[in-house]
């Protein structure tokens, strides 16, 4: 299994049609071959101090894959191709850490 923990920065006021836009390709990706969890994450309100935020203009996804072919098949999935086109003016940054279980 490949787990997946990517950090995406859109532009000052562009978090939410970024996370439209992901959250219209989810169903298209949960249909991969290999796709286990595929889910956009933002801060929780009200956890307490020790809580490090990811900010207002984050959010992370966090992923698992059946293997490392089926992680490089999503990202060149015609529909992930398209949607990079539609987010990269929106995009400051992009951080993705690809993981295996320890």
């Amino acid at each position: 299994m490949i787990h997946v923990v990517a950090i995406l920065t859109a532009h000052p006021g562009q978090r939410q049609a970024v996370l439209d836009l992901f959250r219209a390709n989810m169903p298209a990706v949960h249909a991969e071959p290999g796709c286990i969890a595929y889910q956009p994450a933002v801060d929780a309100e009200d956890v307490g101090p020790g809580q490090a935020r990811i900010g207002e203009d984050s959010f992370m996804v966090i992923e698992a894959w059946a293997s490392a072919d089926a992680l490089r098949a999503h990202a060149a999935a015609p529909h992930m191709v398209e949607y990079g086109r539609q987010t990269k003016g929106m995009l400051a940054s992009r951080v993705v850490h690809v993981l295996s279980p320890a």
